[in-house]
């Protein structure tokens, strides 16, 4: 509901690019970047291998310096004492989570905490260690965990003193599919917790799955950003499986492509799309010919479909 006076309350943007570039010699790693991370959202940075998302990540953490543009962290630029204070209120896991071998996960935990300025998270290590599935193994060490467990003690350092915004890049890789899911339902009940979350992926259809906005990037550049819905909705036409008897097939064919669809397929399966189809649009001229239609399906998009479209591109997130 609005305030009085009828304006809406403004969310503030925990993260903010503005036309970030980020050179390498000559080749552009990010060209043009810009988007904001709202508080409370769970937002995507999406895009291949070597689109640029890791680079993008370190320039907002300070961690590169930009050829042109500016990134702001709750309200901060790089370089002022206001940034200082800014990165101490930001968990992150970027290239994979920096463990000290020879320590155990609990030890990792409190080494992190003393440096946060934690002087007593003894429950709250406990709780996390829980969260992220590593319990079990509290005071093994951590050169003796797998790179899904790595990954899993990661999360828990990023999570460590609750900070206002987590950073996580490529937070699933190296779990196993029920690990990905344990991680997935775990990131987007971080607003839950009081922590917005900027993660960064390859897997579009994690993403699709995590998160409930995204930026799609390619080439260093951004493609679209928005809501998934919005982003979804971009995919324009609808996708239909249309099974039928093998022999109406190319019957069936040449009567959806004269009402302008577009069909492909064989053998008694189709797939029709075409600007604003609807099933009925399909299922009413085929029965008028006396072709009769067994299963009639939506094929929903999927960030793919919409990266695919955007881009031209294949896309390694399959």
């Amino acid at each position: 509901m609005a305030p009085a006076g009828g304006h809406a309350r403004l969310v503030p943007a925990l993260a903010v690019y503005e036309g970030l570039v980020k050179r390498f010699g000559e080749v552009a790693a990010v060209d043009g970047l810009s988007f904001e991370v709202p508080e409370g959202a769970v937002f995507g940075l999406l895009g291949p291998n070597g689109a640029g998302k890791t680079t993008a990540i370190r320039v907002l953490l300070g961690l590169a310096a930009p050829s042109a543009g500016s990134t702001r962290l709750l309200g901060a630029r790089p370089g002022t004492p206001e940034f200082t204070a800014a990165v101490r209120s930001v968990g992150s896991l970027i290239e994979g989570p920096a463990l000290y071998g020879r320590a155990t996960a609990r030890q990792n935990m409190r080494i992190e905490g003393k440096a946060l300025g934690i002087r007593d998270g003894a429950a709250e290590i406990g709780d996390l260690l829980a969260l992220v599935g590593l319990a079990g193994r509290a005071d093994s060490e951590a050169r003796s965990f797998s790179l899904g467990m790595k990954q899993r003690l990661g999360l828990a350092l990023a999570l460590l003193g609750r900070p206002r915004l987590v950073v996580l890049d490529e937070p699933t890789n190296g779990l196993d599919p029920a690990g990905i899911v344990e991680i997935r339902e775990l990131i987007q009940r971080l607003p839950e917790r009081g922590t917005t979350a900027l993660v960064s992926s390859h897997l579009l259809g994690e993403v699709q799955l995590m998160c409930d906005r995204a930026a799609i990037v390619s080439h260093g550049t951004m493609v679209a950003e928005g809501t998934i819905s919005d982003l979804l909705s971009r995919q324009g036409g609808s996708d239909f499986n249309v099974v039928l008897s093998p022999d109406g097939t190319e019957r069936a064919r040449a009567l959806l492509a004269s009402a302008g669809m577009i069909v492909s397929g064989s053998d008694g399966v189709l797939t029709v799309t075409g600007p604003g189809v609807e099933g009925v649009q399909i299922s009413r001229p085929l029965a008028q010919a006396g072709i009769y239609v067994s299963e009639l399906r939506r094929v929903e998009a999927t960030l793919e479909d919409v990266f695919l479209s955007l881009t031209g591109a294949e896309s390694d997130g399959r």
